[in-house]
């Protein structure tokens, strides 16, 4: 018997690289899944600060420098961007639910309107959240 020719192939459709071209969509939900991530971060953040204000002065004196600090504000800025893009992409989702939206290319422009919404968005929130 003749031994079958092996075909080389990737072993799988998310080898970003040579094998497979990133898309908007597949990077949308990979960046969905990280934000989501990041949110649990900031949360925790938040949640530390507030547990340390009604621990002691001290400690809250320790936490509050550090989430005030550049390295706080920028936390808490990329958690209002990441709070930004995960509510967009959930509304793409829910619009993907009617049935809606579903062709390549509009769900690209919906990405694509996920990323620059949630910028445009975030820029406004800090703008108002340092007049206030």
């Amino acid at each position: 018997m003749a031994e079958p020719k092996r075909v080389e192939r990737p072993l799988s459709p998310f080898m970003i690289g040579p094998y497979y071209r990133p898309q908007m969509t597949s990077m949308s939900s990979i960046l969905t899944r990280i934000t989501g991530n990041a949110l649990i971060a900031g949360f925790l953040l938040g949640a530390w600060w507030l547990i340390a204000a009604v621990s002691s002065p001290g400690y809250f004196g320790v936490v509050n420098w550090i989430v005030t600090s550049w390295l706080g504000w920028l936390i808490f800025a990329g958690m209002a961007w990441a709070m930004w893009y995960h509510y967009l992409t959930g509304l793409r989702h829910l619009l993907w639910d009617t049935g809606k939206g579903l062709d390549v290319e509009t769900a690209e422009k919906l990405g694509w309107g996920a990323v620059i919404g949630s910028v445009v968005l975030t820029l406004l929130t800090l703008i108002i959240l340092a007049i206030f």
